[in-house]
């Protein structure tokens, strides 16, 4: 785990929360973005909790950065002072896999963390829905809707594409759809694929922004 924050506070407060757990170990810490890639580099972490306003790069810019030059790259936890926040929804679109709110408790940062690292469910679907009723084009993006059109999904895998839109993890994928979890995951890397989306959360933005899933 990573933690870049310019506030020295919110690292320590972090780091104290997640180096409690048993499972979950801080490799590494910076103040600003522009630290980020060598930073990462040089310790490979799994996650990066990384502050979405920083001085010199903000969460943004690193996020897109860090996908652009790092094979292998982290997930990527944006970690902000306000929910509804366009900056938040400019990371996601970006390439971040969640953010958590720098006021969340214990139990849903070390959570959220788990989540992130996991990756089989979207972190705070209703927040991300919101995000993108908000500060998305309302199913109007042009470039979305070419992804989905040229994707082609079959009727199941869109099926899965809106239960991952709600927050279903494969397990509750599998159960609504009264199949195996291994079949769900074969799903899951097949819509990832044909959307060119490196996880759950750029799959559902993509669906939000063309308008194949309604964000309301």
């Amino acid at each position: 785990m990573l933690l870049v924050d310019d506030e020295p506070l919110v690292r320590a407060g972090l780091r104290a929360v997640l180096e409690a757990q048993p499972d979950i170990e801080v490799v590494g810490e910076a103040a600003d973005g522009a630290a980020v890639i060598p930073l990462v580099r040089q310790v490979r972490p799994d996650v990066v909790a990384m502050d979405v306003r920083m001085p010199l790069m903000d969460g943004i810019e690193a996020t897109r950065a860090l996908l652009r030059t790092v094979a292998a790259p982290p997930k990527i936890l944006v970690v902000t002072t306000f929910e509804n926040d366009e900056y938040v929804y400019e990371a996601l679109r970006a390439g971040a896999d969640g953010f958590l709110l720098k006021r969340a408790r214990p139990a849903e940062i070390v959570h959220a963390v788990r989540l992130i690292a996991e990756g089989e469910s979207l972190l705070f679907p209703a927040s991300v829905r919101q995000l993108a009723a908000e500060y998305g084009d309302g199913g109007g993006n042009r470039a979305a809707r070419a992804v989905l059109e040229r994707a082609r999904l079959t009727e199941r895998e869109g099926e899965v594409l809106r239960l991952m839109a709600r927050g279903l993890s494969n397990a509750e994928i599998a159960a609504r759809l009264v199949v195996g979890t291994e079949t769900v995951k074969s799903h899951v890397s097949s819509v990832l694929a044909k959307v060119g989306a490196r996880d759950r959360t750029q799959a559902v933005i993509t669906a939000y922004e063309s308008g194949f899933v309604a964000p309301g």
